[in-house]
């Protein structure tokens, strides 16, 4: 394969592939499932850190093993939700993506360092804006841990660009 500039154009007509989706390419009851990541201790030292929740039972090891109910370094509800937004991200979102309007977020069980999350999500709501290129799309996303409890669900409202028509993309 040619690292040459002159070759370029010929990459020019190559489909991307990680595209988010389109709201005009899912419709209601379309589900699918994100691949899994593991909360490190360090996710939670930088995440409470960065936020400023310093609460004990976030930062205080001694705290943790002698006074928590977990046993564990437990994982901030918002950093659940950040880490699950994150893995929505990287197959739903890229390149359409345009806001995130709403939700109602519930935190069902702890996660604690060292459980895996993957997220499991459903399409709800798939209709146009007023804007021709433009929709909203509603899903319902459950959190769920390794051990296949559901640990947190929201359902994020977004705006989100329609499939580009022929003479669009031209």
């Amino acid at each position: 394969m040619s690292t040459n500039s002159a070759s370029a154009p010929e990459w020019t007509n190559v489909p991307v592939v990680g595209i988010g989706l389109y709201w005009n390419d899912v419709s209601v009851g379309h589900r699918f499932r994100t691949i899994g990541r593991t909360i490190t201790e360090a996710d939670i030292t930088m995440f409470v850190g960065v936020t400023g929740m310093v609460e004990e039972m976030f930062t205080n090891l001694e705290y943790i093993r002698e006074v928590s109910l977990l046993g564990a370094r437990p994982a901030p509800g918002s950093l659940v939700f950040c880490i699950a937004e994150g893995l929505m991200m990287q197959l739903t979102m890229q390149r359409t993506g345009v806001a995130f309007l709403e939700c109602d977020l519930r935190i069902l069980k702890p996660t604690v360092a060292g459980d895996t999350l993957h997220v499991e999500c459903e399409v709800v709501e798939a209709r146009a804006t007023s804007k021709p290129d433009r929709g909203l799309m509603r899903t319902f996303n459950q959190v769920v841990n390794q051990r296949g409890e559901i640990v947190a669900t929201y359902n994020p409202l977004r705006m989100v660009k329609g499939r580009p028509t022929e003479a669009a993309s031209r």
